[in-house]
């Protein structure tokens, strides 16, 4: 990191570099200011997560005495939190009186917009202020007037478009879409959906004693500590939510899942008390809120009942329209089996919901009755669900109608008359074949008096039997576990802009970009051709379809629509792996800390292709471009083609040599494969990242020709450090750091697939929480299935299938 400012900045007593334990990995603050007062501490710089290579130039609050033996200095204020920079960022007060962020690569990222403003220097409060100040000391610009997700002590954020915005999760900083702010009435707090979703709301006073508007503020007072939403001084007192008298609050902050906590420093910890749901004081509240009212407690259309989350029930006719977005994690919320598409209409219908409410109600059609309300939102494209409220007659009530669904709740009290409905598409193929089978019956009836036509109904009965046939086919997909949502043909050709934008291609098809009507960039894979693209296609919407992992590349949807076959996945900007490792351009370097990230991202995504689902699930197809890199250069596995679904009970499975060579581990000549082949390719894929080549060369000479014959010999030689990526100085300085994952390496290919470590080893193994095995057999077997022998082999049982995901991008 480097910071360059003017000479009268207000520098004070600056620690040194702070390294600490977050969880799974480490956190660094490289300060920039630090100050010290009774009771606090507030360092301002970069607050750096190295395995993500993210930073974020922020405010952390921690205390004093023990900084160093705490765990988890707490994040205040940040000032990027939705575009981490790189390290080596940098951060300059310019002489024009702007404080600029730029990244790694020069990239602008942030600034004050001060420019022209007579800014003189910077300093950091008392109170964890950071504040750009003029020759007279008058502030220009604060951080104070500008909240992210947490107020400080005797920090005040008024009526005015101010607002404090939840993190995405709690370890992802980017803005999520739970918020809280004051209004001229009330302070409330709501999801950001079209329109909002209140879920809590405290009254004040829109005027003051003289009739005059006023605005509202909320405070964390110095004295009291109370959160404090003004009002009037006679008519209209202060409304408050009190805090526990035995916890000295230094800051509240809107979590995640919605809750507002208030912390404390307490016996060598930060203390939380939740000041929404337990510590109310009130003259003008409407309500507290309990644990099942939270927005995204339980995820979308997901049902909170006594902290447990479930999905909607089955129809009463047996239909499943919703499942869980995953299995383990019910708090994640649920999907719908068949997605609502505008287009078809006429496939909606309303389930209704048995004693379930909704957290929030705001009525669109008042004085209304129940069949009223639900043909509304039957009538409304963007409706997904209706609420009916009355209080004595069912007949004369308030409808709301969601253009989105968040968490619902049981209804268990007396006092609530409700009816909720969602809006759920019924599959165009039960209405088919009711309608086939009222036709078979008039034909047959027909066919009783009519002889002559025997032959015609005939015809025509077959012919509906094999149309059935098809449609059967593509409606199975919608069936799939965690399938997101079923597109139209037409739909991708419009998302694709007609498939002008080709981002790779390979030999089932092409990947094109695209962009969703809600803006969100995808790649749409076309494959083509007949049998085996059907085979592919079915086994990738089977595997990635109904898991989700943050390193495996996430499947929006899918489209089958006659000999239409597409995937959509979630677009990764950075493209395939071995762009960056083999391609010798200086722009597209990798650094030490960048490969190792993309190599433990790897190992977890295998590892929980193996280990965490409900089946084990065989890749058989590792290689650099079957690996993506997002934005921020995290790996994700893709390309699931050729993946193979194994009960957990099974160790290994016979079938026919599938993958790429040069990738294949040696028992694939048997046909009886364990996961342990997915090792060996990941062991040939690290030994790759850290060299900089390809496993097989054919511009270099004879004897150099294969990867694994080098790292033979040079093992064989006692120089292994000699094979290190001679492009990167970065690589070559880590060179102990380096050798360390050539044993990993080593430990994966080795010739027994029994001595050859599971995926979730080898992640210990990259974390240093496991010694790598000493007595290691450098012998490997690359030959002949890293030449033309196998080719021959794998050509013979099933074609190689390149990654039409992960072509030049």
């Amino acid at each position: 990191m480097a910071w360059h400012g003017l000479e009268s900045c207000s520098w004070t007593n600056v620690e040194q570099e702070l390294t600490y334990d977050q969880g799974d990995e480490m956190v660094t603050v490289q300060p920039i200011l630090d100050i010290k007062s009774e009771g606090r501490g507030f360092c301002f710089g970069f607050y750096c997560r190295y395995l993500r290579d993210e930073c974020l130039l922020a405010v952390v609050i921690y205390h004093p005495i023990n900084f160093l033996s705490i765990e988890s200095p707490e994040l205040v204020w940040s000032a990027n939190r939705n575009d981490p920079v790189r390290v080596n960022a940098t951060l300059q007060l310019t002489g024009g009186g702007d404080l600029i962020l730029k990244d790694a690569d020069g990239k602008f990222v942030w600034s004050t917009n001060t420019t022209g403003k007579s800014v003189s220097g910077l300093k950091l409060t008392e109170a964890g202020d950071v504040v750009l100040f003029d020759a007279n000391n008058a502030t220009v610009w604060q951080s104070f007037d500008h909240p992210t997700d947490a107020l400080l002590q005797g920090q005040k954020m008024v009526s005015a478009g101010k607002k404090l915005t939840a993190s995405l999760a709690t370890d992802n900083r980017t803005e999520g879409m739970l918020s809280l702010s004051v209004t001229n009435e009330a302070l409330v707090a709501y999801v950001e959906s079209n329109p909002p979703q209140f879920y809590y709301r405290l009254e004040g006073s829109d005027t003051d004693t003289k009739g005059k508007t006023k605005q509202n503020y909320i405070l964390l007072g110095n004295e009291n500590l109370d959160v404090i939403i003004h009002g009037a001084e006679q008519n209209h007192p202060d409304s408050r939510i009190s805090i526990p008298a035995n916890l000295s609050a230094q800051f509240i902050k809107l979590g995640p899942d919605g809750h507002l906590r208030a912390y404390g420093w307490k016996d060598y910890d930060w203390e939380a008390a939740d000041l929404l749901t337990d510590w109310l004081s009130f003259p003008n509240h409407l309500s507290d809120v309990d644990d099942c009212q939270y927005p995204l407690v339980c995820g979308k259309y997901g049902i909170c009942s006594e902290r447990q989350c479930s999905c909607p029930p089955p129809s009463p006719d047996g239909t499943n329209y919703f499942r869980p977005v995953d299995d383990n994690l019910p708090s994640h919320g649920c999907y719908a089996t068949k997605p609502i598409a505008c287009g078809s209409s006429q496939y909606h219908h309303l389930l209704e919901l048995q004693h379930v409410c909704y957290f929030a109600f705001s009525s669109d059609i008042s004085s209304t009755n129940v069949e009223n309300c639900k043909q509304a939102c039957l009538n409304n494209c963007s409706c997904k669900a209706a609420v009916f409220k009355y209080t004595d007659d069912p007949l004369h009530g308030d409808c709301c109608l969601l253009s989105e669904v968040f968490s619902l709740m049981t209804a268990d009290r007396d006092d609530i008359n409700s009816f909720t409905f969602l809006k759920v598409a019924v599959s165009p193929i039960d209405i088919q074949k009711k309608k086939g089978h009222a036709r078979v019956i008039l034909v047959s009836s027909l066919a009783a008096f009519f002889g002559v036509f025997i032959f015609m109904t005939t015809c025509f009965f077959l012919f509906r039997k094999k149309k059935d046939s098809i449609e059967f086919e593509e409606d199975y997909l919608d069936q799939v576990s965690g399938m997101p949502t079923r597109f139209s043909f037409q739909d991708l050709k419009s998302t694709t802009q007609n498939f002008s934008c080709k981002l790779g291609e390979g030999g089932f098809g092409s990947v094109y970009e695209g962009t969703l009507s809600n803006g969100a960039k995808v790649a749409v894979k076309h494959l083509e051709g007949l049998a085996q693209v059907k085979k592919s296609f079915s086994a990738e919407v089977e595997t990635i379809g109904s898991i989700h992992h943050v390193n495996l590349v996430r499947l929006i949807g899918f489209c089958a629509e006659k000999s239409h076959r597409l995937l959509v996945y979630e677009y990764m900007c950075n493209g395939s792996l071995d762009k960056w490792i083999f391609h010798k351009n200086q722009h597209l370097s990798l650094g030490w800390e960048s490969r190792r990230k993309i190599i433990l991202d790897i190992a977890k995504g295998l590892a929980y292709l193996h280990e965490e689902c409900r089946q084990k699930i065989f890749h058989l197809d590792i290689k650099p471009q079957n690996i993506l890199l997002d934005e921020h250069l995290n790996a994700k596995v893709s390309d699931f083609g050729l993946s193979k679904l194994i009960d957990k009970d099974q160790s290994q499975v016979v079938t026919t040599m599938r993958g790429t060579p040069g990738y294949l581990a040696p028992e694939w000549l048997s046909s009886v494969i364990t996961e342990k082949v997915d090792v060996y390719s990941f062991g040939v894929v690290l030994l790759e990242i850290l060299c900089g080549r390809r496993n097989v060369d054919r511009s270099q000479p004879e004897e150099d020709l294969h990867l694994l014959g080098i790292f033979r010999r040079k093992a064989n030689e006692g120089q292994v450090l000699d094979m290190v990526d001679k492009n990167s100085e970065d690589m070559q300085g880590h060179g102990a750091e380096v050798m360390e994952l050539m044993k990993v390496a080593a430990w994966c290919l080795q010739n027994d697939y029994a001595t050859r470590p599971s995926m979730s080893v080898v992640v210990k193994a990259l974390e240093g929480l496991v010694d790598i095995e000493g007595d290691l057999d450098y012998n490997f077997s690359f030959s002949p299935l890293a030449r033309g022998i196998a080719h021959k082999v794998a050509a013979a049982a099933t074609p190689i299938m390149p990654s039409a995901l992960s072509g030049p991008r």
